[in-house]
């Protein structure tokens, strides 16, 4: 099977139980995450006043695997930068859409504008 890359706000969809939530649990066992959008996840959820780890732990046993931010990420990353800016991309954004690009993934993600994007990655949006 295709490996599978979740964006930070694809898990958050399930966290917080908005809508897309059922696609990532159809595919979270298949699906890998960037270490950088797990620090995404904690941050937003500490931002809340909830535990990151506490939350998080049930989806950390489901994800297939966590994938740690590698020099190929950052220079893919980097690279990305001029191709995303028009659409306001972080560099989380960005080194999401490195490890679908580095794994010939496809990304799963609730934002938008990452539809509209021209990179070599196959872009699902949740919602």
């Amino acid at each position: 099977m295709k490996s599978i890359v979740l964006d930070a706000s694809a898990l958050l969809a399930v966290l917080d139980e908005e809508p897309g939530a059922d696609i990532v649990r159809a595919v979270i066992f298949n699906a890998v995450i960037s270490t950088v959008n797990l620090a995404e996840i904690y941050t937003k959820l500490s931002d809340r006043g909830r535990n990151g780890l506490e939350a998080m732990t049930e989806m950390l046993f489901a994800i297939e695997e966590i994938i740690p931010f590698s020099l190929e990420h950052a220079e893919i990353a980097g690279m990305l930068r001029p191709a995303t800016a028009h659409a306001g991309l972080s560099l989380g954004d960005r080194s999401c859409l490195a490890l679908g690009i580095s794994l010939n993934a496809d990304v799963y993600t609730a934002d938008r504008i990452w539809g509209q994007l021209e990179v070599p990655c196959n872009v699902k949006i949740i919602r």
